[in-house]
C-alpha cells in the first residue's frame, strides 16, 4: 500500500490512471534502471487491463535495457506532441525535473492539466496538475509498485521483473544508503511473484562491452583526491569516448568505483557530452550532494544528485571542487 504520509497524492494518481482510456508515460533523458522500469512495468499493466498505452523517452534507450520493452522500443521525443495530444493523462515517472526532459518542456506545461507525476527527487519542478513526490521511497519502482497494488491492477512476470530492474538499480543491488525496509519488502513481494534476481544480476552486471572496462580505465586514470582525501574527482572527456570507443550511457554508475575510497565522502564525475558537461555527484553522510548540485543548476538526492553546464570542463571542475570541498568542511563531523 501506499507510504502512510503520502496516502492522498497516491490515490487521487490511482484516480486519475483508473479513469482514463489512453495514457502517455513518459521518463527522463539518459534514462536510467528506475525510470525504465516504470515506464514498463506502468505500461504493461495498464495494457493489461484494456488501456491504450504509449511509451516515450527523450533519449537513447540503453541496449543494457532494452529487453524490458522487447519488441517495441518507446517513442522519441519528435513524437510527443501527437502521442499527448491523443492520450487522455500523460504520466511522467522518475523525474519532477523540466532540465530532465529534453525538448517535452514546452509540450509538458501546454498540457499540465492532464499530466500527474510519480518521483521520488527531492528537487521538483511544478510539471502536472498531481505530483506524487516521495522523497523517502528508495526508488520511483517502490512507489508504482505500491500504485499498482492500490489499482488492483494484475502484473505479469514482465512488469514484476520491471520494477525489480527499478529497485535494484537505484539501490545499487540493495547496498546503497536508501536501501531500507520498505524497499526490501517491495522487493520480496516481486520475487514471490516469481522474479529470479541471479537472471537481472546477469542481464545488468556481467554484459559489459569491453569498451566500458577500457572507460573505466582511463576514468581511473584521472583521479584525483582534494581536501585531505576527502574528495574525489575524475573526468571522462569527449576524446576519451571515441578513441575507446565507448557509448555515452556506458558512463552510467562508473562514478562509484571512487567511493571504493575509506577518506572519500564526496566523488564527482565530470563528463563531456555533445552540448553540455554533465556533473555526477556521490557522497556518505552527512554531506548533501543535492544541495552542491543546486548551485550547478541541478538536484537529486542527498547522496545522490548530479547537474549539466554549458562550460568547459577544467574550469567547471575547480569550480565544482571549490563547492564540494566548502560543503564537506561545512557538514557536521560524525
Amino acid at each position: 500500500m501506499c507510504a502512510t504520509f503520502s496516502d492522498d497524492l497516491c490515490r487521487a494518481v490511482a484516480d486519475r490512471l483508473a479513469a482514463a482510456r489512453s495514457l502517455l508515460i513518459v521518463t527522463h533523458a539518459r534514462p536510467d534502471g528506475d525510470a525504465l522500469g516504470c515506464a514498463s512495468a506502468l505500461g504493461r499493466a495498464a495494457s493489461g487491463v484494456g488501456k491504450t498505452v504509449s511509451l516515450l523517452v527523450p533519449d537513447e534507450v540503453p541496449p543494457l535495457y532494452a529487453f524490458l520493452f522487447s519488441p517495441d522500443p518507446p517513442a522519441g521525443a519528435n513524437q510527443f506532441d501527437d502521442l499527448a495530444d491523443a492520450a487522455d493523462l500523460v504520466v511522467v515517472a522518475d523525474t519532477s525535473a523540466f532540465e530532465q526532459l529534453d525538448g517535452l518542456e514546452a509540450g509538458l506545461a501546454a498540457r499540465s492539466g492532464k499530466v500527474v507525476v510519480i518521483d521520488h527527487h527531492a528537487t521538483p519542478d511544478q510539471i502536472g496538475s498531481v505530483q506524487w513526490i516521495d522523497p523517502t521511497a528508495a526508488a520511483t519502482g517502490v512507489m508504482v509498485l505500491e500504485l499498482l497494488e492500490v489499482l488492483g491492477w494484475p502484473m505479469d512476470a514482465g512488469a514484476l521483473q520491471a520494477l525489480a530492474v527499478a529497485i535494484i538499480t537505484d539501490t545499487g543491488w540493495l547496498r546503497f544508503s536508501n536501501t531500507d525496509g520498505r524497499a526490501l519488502r517491495a522487493l520480496a513481494r516481486l520475487v514471490e511473484g516469481g522474479v529470479r534476481l541471479e537472471e537481472l544480476y546477469r542481464r545488468l552486471y556481467q554484459s559489459d562491452r569491453p569498451e566500458r572496462l577500457q572507460l573505466t580505465a582511463c576514468m581511473l586514470r584521472s583521479l584525483e583526491l582534494h581536501c585531505d582525501g576527502a574528495l574525489a574527482t575524475m573526468l571522462i572527456r569527449r576524446a576519451d569516448l571515441r578513441r575507446i570507443g565507448a557509448k555515452g550511457y556506458e558512463t552510467e554508475n562508473l562514478i562509484n568505483e571512487a567511493m571504493r575510497l575509506q577518506s572519500v565522502r564526496v566523488a564527482a564525475l565530470l563528463v563531456e557530452d555533445k552540448d553540455c558537461v554533465r556533473i555526477s555527484l556521490r557522497s556518505r553522510a552527512p554531506v548533501d550532494v543535492a544541495e552542491i548540485a543546486k548551485t550547478f543548476g541541478g538536484g537529486g538526492h542527498a547522496r545522490a544528485s548530479g547537474a549539466r553546464a554549458k562550460e568547459d570542463i577544467e574550469p567547471l571542475k575547480a569550480r565544482v571542487v571549490e563547492a564540494c570541498c566548502r560543503a564537506i568542511s561545512q557538514a557536521p563531523s560524525q
